[in-house]
């Protein structure tokens, strides 16, 4: 047999591991695959763009909640004066009264009138108002801007109230937290029938009954001490 007719062992297969050239898969692959994924990652940033822009738009919007001078933010703003001024009289006789009565009911309007506050300052913070009225601009949203809201006590009623004690004490308190009370009831009514925003009016609406059950149980109070309630200021 000669060399001529013996038959060469046949070549081994190629094994295909992709191209070598520089680029890669995506070079590589047919038009439409990257027209899709091309088409994703546009999609991909128009939603992320969209969603960015959203968040921010919510935080600027000049119309974001109800408008200064509303009744909604005017009432808040206006409350949450009232409201500190409340609450430091009533942790003023908790803290130093030694009647039981007279320390739960100041103790209650404390807890409720925080707690009140606590949402009042939520809702001008999300709004991006301002937490507290302008000086001498309080109950403007009511047409009727006053230097000082009725019922709220004077620093010098708030001297002679801490300088009290005993019954005098708990007299005092009684007096100028009922004529706090009462001033500012016509606020409460209003905001309670006309603000915008329901939560609010909810709230405006549930002062009134609380407070007025707090008016005449105090009312009972002080004439149970041979006192009587001072008139508005």
């Amino acid at each position: 047999m000669t060399a001529s007719s013996v038959s060469s062992p046949p070549e081994p297969p190629v094994v295909d591991d992709g191209p070598d050239d520089e680029g890669g898969w995506w070079s590589n692959s047919p038009g439409w695959a990257k027209g899709v994924l091309a088409g994703g990652l546009v999609l991909i940033l128009l939603l992320v763009g969209g969603l960015v822009g959203a968040l921010i738009g919510q935080r600027t919007a000049p119309t974001y909640g109800p408008a200064a001078g509303s009744v909604d933010v005017g009432f808040l703003q206006d409350m949450s004066v009232h409201h500190r001024q409340a609450i430091q009289m009533a942790v003023w006789e908790r803290s130093n009264t030694t009647d039981p009565a007279l320390r739960q009911l100041a103790f209650d309007i404390e807890s409720s009138q925080t707690q009140q506050l606590g949402m009042m300052q939520g809702w001008l913070q999300l709004w991006d108002e301002p937490t507290e009225t302008a000086p001498g601009q309080y109950m403007a949203w009511m047409g009727m801007p006053m230097a000082a809201m009725p019922g709220m006590a004077t620093e010098a009623d708030l001297q002679r109230f801490r300088a009290s004690t005993g019954q005098g004490l708990d007299v005092e308190f009684l007096q100028l937290m009922l004529r706090h009370h009462e001033g500012g009831l016509h606020m409460m009514e209003m905001a309670a029938a006309d603000a915008s925003v329901s939560p609010v009016r909810a709230l405006a609406s549930s002062m009134v009954t609380t407070q007025k059950a707090e008016a005449q149980t105090m009312t009972q109070m002080l004439a149970a001490r041979g006192a009587a309630p001072l008139p508005m200021n």
